[in-house]
């Protein structure tokens, strides 16, 4: 039991430290209105947000794993569309980031034009409703097949619980495996089209499309783990057929690693090695200290939103 109150302890740790985190930079993004009228950084500040909801369920599951006492099914239910939806909002908006530096970089002309705040509207739209998708015929599915008495608890609270047909299962894994084709699709084909630019550049555009060039790789790692976790449920129903305690060491090294990881590397992507971003974020942390240092800063960012 005190291996795994070490445990719970230091996802505790984790937690608090990166939604603190997480949290600085969404107050930093609505401090500027450049960053709210810009579509790489609402993209990024919804990524956050999406980021938070994600670890705050999450966290809520494993700390009722642990107490062990018993879920009432309605609370695991509203748990489950949650992360659900959130699980798939984060890859969503990854590759929407990803579309957004592609066409900075290799279509700057264009630009202003395809990412445009009436745009950004319509991006959402469309990763809202291909983030519903897999949660919505899960439980189409469970309310057609199962009671409708909730008054009930469960032991566990996991996506396996809404699975009652094998079939259901199946279906789940089509439809991530669907997903993390066109994801995967759509992030090798930026970074090649990002590579030739940066080849063929000169200067400070090829600096700019080096520094884009990182951006998409480093949200093709953190892409790469947020889709091994829509994974994770079907191995992890596997594992908890066959021994229980297997099952909860398994599910807490993918929370470690399919979780938390890739929510980590948000604010290194944009909070740190964004200047501008980075600039007005240390800015309020230091409570305008660097007042002068910062007007002349961000002035200088601000003409180079589009880039890297």
């Amino acid at each position: 039991m005190a291996s795994d109150l070490e445990r719970v302890i230091l996802v505790q740790v984790l937690v608090v430290v990166f939604l603190s985190i997480n949290i600085m930079l969404i107050v930093t993004f609505f401090m500027k209105d450049v960053f709210y009228t810009t579509m790489r950084y609402i993209l990024f500040a919804h990524a956050l947000m999406s980021d938070c909801v994600t670890l705050f369920t999450t966290n809520l599951l494993l700390i009722f794993s642990f107490i062990g006492n018993p879920v009432h099914i309605f609370s695991c239910l509203v748990m489950f569309i949650l992360t659900s939806v959130c699980n798939h909002l984060t890859p969503l908006t990854l590759t929407a980031m990803t579309l957004e530096r592609y066409v900075a970089i290799c279509m700057p002309l264009r630009h202003a034009e395809l990412c445009s705040t009436r745009s950004t509207l319509q991006v959402f739209l469309i990763i809202y409703g291909l983030g519903v998708i897999p949660c919505i015929l899960i439980m189409l599915v469970f309310f057609v097949s199962v009671s409708s008495n909730f008054n009930k608890y469960i032991r566990f609270c996991a996506a396996e619980i809404f699975i009652v047909h094998e079939w259901q299962g199946h279906m789940r894994s089509a439809v991530n495996q669907f997903y993390f084709l066109v994801m995967f699709v759509i992030i090798a084909f930026s970074y090649i089209h990002i590579t030739k630019v940066a080849k063929a550049a000169s200067g400070e555009n090829r600096t700019s499309s080096r520094k884009g060039l990182r951006t998409v790789l480093l949200h093709g790692f953190q892409l790469l783990l947020c889709l091994i976790q829509l994974f994770c449920p079907m191995v992890e129903a596997a594992v908890l057929q066959t021994n229980i305690k297997l099952y909860t060491n398994f599910r807490y090294f993918n929370y470690i690693m399919f979780i938390l990881a890739p929510r980590c590397l948000s604010p290194l992507i944009y909070g740190v090695r964004d200047d501008k971003f980075f600039l007005a974020l240390k800015y309020y942390i230091l409570c305008g200290l660097l007042k002068n240092k910062f007007i002349t800063g961000f002035q200088k960012g601000v003409t180079d939103t589009v880039r890297g």
